[in-house]
């Protein structure tokens, strides 16, 4: 299937290297380049609002997503093509995950990765087939890769799930692994269960 729109996930911070605002206006410009819309949390603030500024900057379309309870709280981006607010964060996951073909992780906190994970599972159960990469920025995600190696080596991750994660550091070299992208679904685990 081919992509349209992406999802990001990324900090309402911008963190503190200034590399991570560099790449989530590289990713922004190369998705607008592509063709690509973007699915994003909302915000105007931190690498949220760096990627809607970029992307709409460079033409591109952005739909934000955002709770009605963090309108306020995260500045909810009056700039986007569209902007959805819904009535939870579970309603704003299910959402982005709905409107895209595709997921990418920039550097964030407890959020980026609540996102990510979930968006995993669930294709680890099977529940979407659309890739979900990490944008490595100066290793922002060795650790957290090097953690997933441990818990397939200690027989806890199967080593096709862990291969699901795909990395890379460079937006045009993810989006080249995501569109060559082929989910595995751990279907039969799940009707052994039932």
């Amino acid at each position: 299937m081919p992509m349209q729109r992406v999802a990001i996930y990324c900090g309402s911070s911008r963190g503190q290297d200034p590399a991570f605002q560099s790449a989530a206006v590289d990713l922004a410009r190369h998705l607008a380049g592509q063709g690509l819309g973007i699915v994003y949390g909302g915000g105007n603030v931190g690498l949220m609002g760096v990627i809607a500024d970029a992307a709409l900057a460079a033409g591109g379309e952005v739909i934000g997503v955002i709770p009605e309870s963090l309108l306020a709280k995260e500045l909810g981006h009056k700039g986007c093509t569209q902007l959805i607010v819904t009535r939870s964060m579970h309603e704003r996951k299910q959402t982005m995950v709905d409107l895209s073909d595709g997921f990418i992780a920039l550097p964030g906190g407890f959020g980026t990765l609540d996102e990510l994970f979930e968006t995993l599972t669930w294709l680890q159960l099977g529940f979407h087939g659309k890739p979900v990469g990490l944008l490595n920025v100066n290793g922002f995600f060795d650790r957290l890769l090097s953690f997933l190696d441990h818990m397939s080596g200690e027989g806890l991750l199967k080593p096709e799930h862990r291969a699901s994660l795909l990395a890379e550091t460079s937006p045009g070299a993810l989006l080249r692994v995501m569109r060559e992208f082929q989910p595995h679904t751990c279907g039969k685990w799940i009707k052994e269960l039932v």
